[in-house]
């Protein structure tokens, strides 16, 4: 065996398991809701927000539930991030730039070409120009925007994972959380917990990067993309630092393999708090490369490692993203009962590195359109044409072939994503067809090659969970489902893909640690299928 093809060894998504009949059997506690968001992000929250508020406007009762699978606000939510501040200004026009839950505007910003001991400073793309934007944790975000929600009346459920869709005929009707204190062969012990349904007349899906709900949503209703969605996983960690660092910076290259997509952030956070991460597009060529490894090698680059001396890394974490763009958005987001928000539809804009304010203005056209839906029983096909008619297609159909130019490699991605940011996205007449990250034929390094996954100095895996804050029960039952008898080659390609160590080859192929999962969905999009465990799984990020 000298290639694998992931998709070979990929069970299907348990659609049978996902889709359940509204009053099945084996459920708790019912609760019925006007409105069910599902997922405490950005795009969930500003839903909720401005369903409230309109709802207030116009003297309407309305009982609008959040649900969210983190123990607390904002402990599941990672990005770079350098927000565009255009959705918060919207959603609360009575606020100025200084009063939303930013770090500090953007003063200075630079991008670098890297070899292993070199660079090359850049002239910053047009589509990378920060300037007027700010940086932020994306967890203070979402703990502001949930305190916000609530001051309206919104109920958040924390600690509450969807795990299956109810539905009526061909329509929507709510979910059934995850169940709770299962032993490791799924059965109750005496502290557990039944599932619960929560109905509702729309729910939102807004589960994030590769929503489980999303999915099987699309595949029950065969709702298709003209291209497959493709990912990116991202590895970040924070440092205190003993340097300061004043601009916001990006690099290429090094040591990223020329046939792969990707790149590194470095953000201050604080005068001696640093944030840096490195993102990867999945659908690489090398089987052993790994993205916690090269990560782990950026930082003895001369460009970082004078920043990071005397420092210490205080948290870790990491996250897939959604890079296949304008082709890649399912052809409608709005079904009988249902509408698909942010990183769960793909709103992403991966030229500028942008995908928070389209989440946000998402979840503000689909509650615009829900509240008409109550009110008069408009048609949710209203949130698709709002999106449609909206600066987020605009952006995304002007950058719809940037990233799928660097399916030929870096150089001549480059090339071409500089001809598409000259014409305006005018060149090439057409679009660029992709294969699922699970399609893409990897190659088994016969040694180390650059960016293989030997152990360089820097963080263990082991250690970096323990940095997210990670603290699942020994005892959960697995929530990560392989196919069966995945041969060892197959195994240690897992285990180079997940960041967290869930995945180790062993003689007779695969062991899972699954409780050292942070639910980056990295093998969800190329290897096991990822499920929702119980409530309060997963990292506890605090200032990701």
């Amino acid at each position: 065996m000298d290639k694998i093809v992931p998709g070979q060894y990929q069970p299907p998504l348990p659609l049978d398991k996902l889709i359940l009949q509204d009053g099945a059997e084996g459920s708790g506690d019912r609760m019925e809701l006007d409105v069910l968001i599902v997922g405490a992000g950005p795009a969930g929250l500003a839903c909720a927000i401005e369903l409230a508020r309109l709802a207030k406007a116009d003297r309407t009762e309305l009982n609008i539930g959040v649900l969210e699978k983190a123990e607390a606000l904002g402990e599941h939510s990672l990005s770079g991030a350098v927000v565009n501040p255009r959705a918060f200004r919207e959603l609360f026009p009575d606020l100025k730039d200084s009063d939303f839950p930013f770090r500090a505007p953007v003063a200075k910003e630079a991008v670098y070409l890297l070899t292993a001991e070199r660079r090359w400073r850049l002239p910053t793309p047009p589509t990378m120009h920060n300037r007027g934007y700010y940086i932020a944790s994306l967890c203070e975000v979402v703990r502001w925007l949930g305190a916000k929600a609530e001051a309206l009346g919104v109920n958040v459920f924390t600690g509450f994972p969807a795990a299956q869709l109810l539905v009526r005929d061909a329509a929507v009707a709510g979910v059934r959380t995850a169940p709770a204190g299962l032993d490791r062969d799924g059965k109750p012990t005496p502290g557990g917990t039944a599932p619960n349904d929560l109905v509702a007349k729309v729910t939102a899906l807004a589960e994030g990067t590769r929503g489980l709900l999303a999915q099987a949503w699309c595949q029950w209703q065969r709702v298709p993309s003209e291209n497959p969605q493709i990912f990116a996983l991202g590895v970040k960690e924070l440092w205190e630092t003993q340097q300061p660092l004043d601009r916001v910076i990006h690099t290429l290259g090094w040591p990223i393999p020329s046939d792969a997509f990707g790149g590194s952030f470095v953000y201050p956070l604080e005068p001696n708090l640093v944030a840096l991460g490195l993102v990867v597009g999945l659908d690489y060529r090398d089987a052993a490369l790994d993205v916690h490894v090269l990560l782990q090698r950026l930082k003895q680059h001369p460009l970082l490692r004078a920043l990071l001396a005397g420092g210490e890394m205080v948290e870790w974490g990491a996250k897939t993203i959604p890079e296949g763009g304008f082709y890649s958005l399912p052809e409608r987001r709005s079904g009988a009962g249902v509408v698909l928000l942010g990183d769960a539809a793909g709103f992403v804009d991966v030229p500028s590195l942008k995908g928070i304010h389209y989440a946000m203005h998402s979840g503000i056209y689909a509650a615009r359109a829900i509240f008409q839906n109550l009110k008069n029983g408009a048609a949710l096909s209203a949130y698709d044409r709002l999106v449609d008619a909206s600066y987020i297609a605009r952006d995304l159909y002007r950058t719809r072939n940037m990233r799928l130019a660097f399916r030929d490699g870096f150089y001549l991605g480059g090339i071409q994503a500089a001809l598409m940011t000259l014409t305006g996205g005018r060149f090439p007449n057409g679009k660029y067809r992709m294969h699922a990250d699970v399609e893409v034929a990897r190659r088994l390094s016969p040694g180390l090659r650059p960016g293989s996954a030997e152990t360089p100095v820097g963080v263990s895996k082991v250690d970096a969970v323990f940095k997210s804050g990670n603290s699942t029960r020994d005892t959960i039952p697995s929530h990560l489902i392989p196919a069966k008898d995945v041969p060892v080659e197959v195994a240690r390609f897992y285990s180079h893909v997940c960041p967290a160590g869930v995945y180790e080859a062993i003689d007779g192929g695969l062991r899972i640690n699954a409780p050292n999962c942070v639910d980056c969905k990295a093998t969800d999009v190329l290897g096991p299928r990822w499920t929702p465990r119980e409530g309060g799984s997963g990292p506890k990020y605090k200032r990701m």
